[in-house]
């Protein structure tokens, strides 16, 4: 047996899904709008593993990989969801979301649980609520808690003021809380430093996520007797549920070292990795510059992954949702993921199409590790090999 790589470039998206408008979404484009705002935009080796069929971009060097997309079952289009349909498992409604604030009986419980008080309650970016609230903060150790389009209950602390460890266990608290008609995507820890006019959030943020209501690949690969490693804030959105390793890196290019020494590594089974920065540091700040300098990144250390390697091992290369900087909106957007596999017994240029689901890249890996009873997705495994099973 071998490695199966997923690798999810958080929120790179690749077009709006037909429904895109009910979510506000019509015309996002994450990857096609970076690519069109800087036309010498240096990705040769995403382009060598499909993008240049995907966007009709010239394919210099020819395709090395096989291609597609994906579509979403999942009515959202946030992490959590995302990442769960990824993993095979398909939730039947989306998260809850709380665009006036949560309710003041659940902030009362959770200032008790937590013992401070409270400032905020409403949706906001995460850098302008600490501008704004940041020094009432620090003066009166009250949190700063806020929410945004996404399923999430948010909260902000000065580092010097909160540490580190009362603020997730805090969040753990909040986690327990936000249950039924509460039951958020995820609890996040947004710890900061610095003084007034110039508050910094810091890398030491945790994702506390809804844990799987149901079987995953991850669990599926786990209990079938494979490692499965976790990579950046996987051990986060899967609440922990189906790992045997985990190794939480806090930006892209930790993750991509961290994967790169995975793949090297002597264990069989699923590497899982998120790379976080495209989302969080560019994506949700309209920072298209910084996002098309994030997939340059990315795209200069790909032939170090593709190296490391072994013969049986195939990775994919793909995202949650999309987060098109160039709309005035900061909030994910509803978009097709790209699907980009290599291996070694993959047939390069071969064209997977549109997916009816982000669950097929879960049926794919079943198939590569022999569990013959996935039924959720279908399978692409025969299509990019032209042989038989893993």
């Amino acid at each position: 047996m071998a490695k199966f790589i997923i690798v999810v470039m958080d929120s790179v998206g690749i077009g709006a899904l037909p429904d895109a408008a009910l979510f506000g979404d019509e015309g996002s484009d994450t990857l096609g709008h970076i690519i069109e705002a800087y036309p010498d935009i240096r990705i040769p080796n995403l382009k060598k593993l499909g993008l240049c069929r995907l966007k009709n971009l010239e394919c210099d060097g020819g395709v090395i990989g096989a291609y597609g997309r994906a579509a979403e079952v999942f009515p959202g289009k946030d992490t959590t969801g995302g990442h769960f349909e990824i993993s095979g498992l398909i939730l039947d409604k989306p998260f809850p979301t709380f665009p006036n604030g949560f309710p003041k009986d659940f902030i009362e419980a959770f200032e008790k649980a937590a013992g401070r008080g409270t400032i905020g309650n409403y949706a906001a970016s995460g850098t302008e609520i600490i501008k704004r609230l940041g020094a009432e903060h620090v003066k009166t150790g009250r949190l700063i808690v806020y929410t945004s389009a996404d399923s999430v209950f948010q909260i902000a602390a000065h580092e010097s003021v909160v540490p580190l460890d009362e603020l997730y266990a805090i969040c753990e608290k909040a986690r327990g809380l936000l249950v039924g008609d509460l039951a958020v995507g995820r609890v996040i820890a947004r710890p900061f430093i610095g003084e007034e006019g110039a508050y910094e959030r810091t890398k030491n943020r945790r994702d506390f996520s809804f844990a799987p209501p149901g079987e995953t690949i991850l669990t599926a690969v786990k209990d079938a007797g494979f490692e499965v490693l976790g990579i950046g804030k996987i051990e986060d959105i899967f609440a922990g549920v189906g790992l045997t390793m985990k190794n939480h890196t806090r930006d892209n290019e930790a993750g991509i070292t961290a994967t790169a020494d995975a793949i090297k590594a002597d264990f069989d089974g699923l590497v899982f990795t998120n790379l976080v920065d495209f989302d969080m540091l560019y994506g949700h700040r309209n920072n298209v510059k910084g996002y098309k300098e994030a997939l340059e990144a990315l795209d200069r250390r790909i032939p170090e992954i593709l190296t490391a390697m072994k013969p049986d091992d195939i990775i994919i290369f793909t995202a949650d949702h999309g987060c098109d900087p160039t709309t005035p909106s900061t909030d994910h957007s509803r978009e097709y993921i790209p699907i980009f596999v290599y291996g070694k017994d993959v047939k390069a240029g071969t064209d997977i199409g549109t997916r009816r689901t982000f669950a097929d890249i879960a049926a794919t890996a079943a198939e590569f590790f022999g569990l013959n009873r996935w039924h959720v997705g279908t399978s692409f495994l025969k299509t990019v090999t032209g042989g038989e099973s893993q």
